[in-house]
């Protein structure tokens, strides 16, 4: 697992249109599975922040999501749909509960720069296993054109 400046120096392209769909409404957005005590999923739309090299999760101390992470730190990240368009952006590894305060009001200052709120919140940073990118080619009248270009960290052999 690595960081975000990590993967984004193994996988520039990646990252970078990976950053793009995050980030596309201006507050970043993205949708986060976790896994519930009896094994069971949930998602969650969440704001994930990308900050001085690392990729962070402000939660909601009152959040089931919290709990799940807490457990077991397990986590998949998509981003929000484009608007007019296909492409998407998956990312999945684990969270790690950073108790810093610090390090937390400087996260949240970077989240609340993209005009997002956050009040009373637990940080969490997300180590990266795996990532998918999936671009398509533009179709007359919206949407994409099938199949995507698919890119893939860490590449398949």
């Amino acid at each position: 697992m690595v960081s975000w400046s990590d993967f984004a120096g193994q996988a520039p392209k990646i990252a970078g249109e990976g950053r793009k769909l995050l980030y596309q409404y201006g507050v970043p957005l993205a949708y986060l599975a976790t896994r519930r005590k009896d094994s069971g999923l949930r998602i969650h739309p969440v704001c994930p922040i990308q900050d001085e090299g690392e990729l962070w999760l402000l939660v909601g101390n009152h959040s089931p999501k919290k709990w799940d992470l807490l457990r077991d730190g397990q986590f998949a990240l998509h981003a929000f749909p484009v608007a007019g368009g296909d492409d998407e952006f998956m990312l999945a590894g684990t969270a790690t509960h950073i108790p810093d305060h610090e390090t937390e009001t400087r996260v949240r200052a970077a989240l609340v720069a993209t005009g997002a709120t956050s009040g009373d919140d637990t940080c969490f940073r997300l180590s990266i296993e795996r990532a998918l990118l999936s671009l398509y080619q533009p179709k007359p009248g919206g949407g994409g054109i099938w199949p995507p270009d698919y890119y893939r960290w860490p590449a398949r052999k």
